[in-house]
């Protein structure tokens, strides 16, 4: 397991690879045989990691909600939204942004406030079980700086298609 504290480091170091990788597979991998890769190294990982314990993505990208996700937010914190979005947040062509990326519904102790109504971006992130996933490559390639779920499938992955 990775250390999150070591996660930048290690990525960074990696990058120039990863992305030497990401053109490697846009050119030789097969789209769904990668799909299922990505799939299969997603549940393999996440039985590894608890996110809970790393919530790294939450300081680091913060997230996004659409109009009825922040409803359901803000009813459940019982918050006056019209406040809460001049106060922290951007609307980007409907979606809501943090001011800052650090998620504001995580506290000190990487608890999240708002578990029992995440907004898609939080259930879904880091999309590495997603299809279509050779399209996102440059997504995940800058994610894994952020996740060691994905720094670790593409160290994986890098292995499974024997990547020097």
């Amino acid at each position: 397991m990775i250390d999150i504290k070591d996660l930048k480091k290690l990525a960074t170091k990696k990058e120039n690879d990863n992305y030497r990788f990401r053109t490697y597979l846009k050119i030789h991998a097969d789209e769904k045989e990668l799909d299922e890769q990505f799939k299969r190294l997603h549940e393999k990982y996440f039985n590894i990691y608890d996110c809970k314990k790393c919530r790294n993505c939450c300081k680091e990208i913060g997230i996004s909600m659409n109009e009825i996700e922040l409803n359901k937010i803000c009813d459940y914190l019982k918050i006056n939204k019209d406040i809460f979005i001049k106060e922290d947040l951007v609307d980007r062509y409907g979606e809501y942004y943090f001011k800052n990326k650090r998620c504001k519904f995580l506290d000190d102790n990487k608890h999240c406030k708002i578990s029992n109504c995440l907004p898609r971006t939080c259930k879904e992130y880091p999309y590495t079980n997603h299809e279509e996933r050779l399209f996102s490559l440059a997504s995940i390639v800058a994610n894994a700086s952020v996740c060691p779920v994905v720094y670790e499938i593409l160290e994986e992955l890098k292995k499974e298609y024997n990547f020097k």
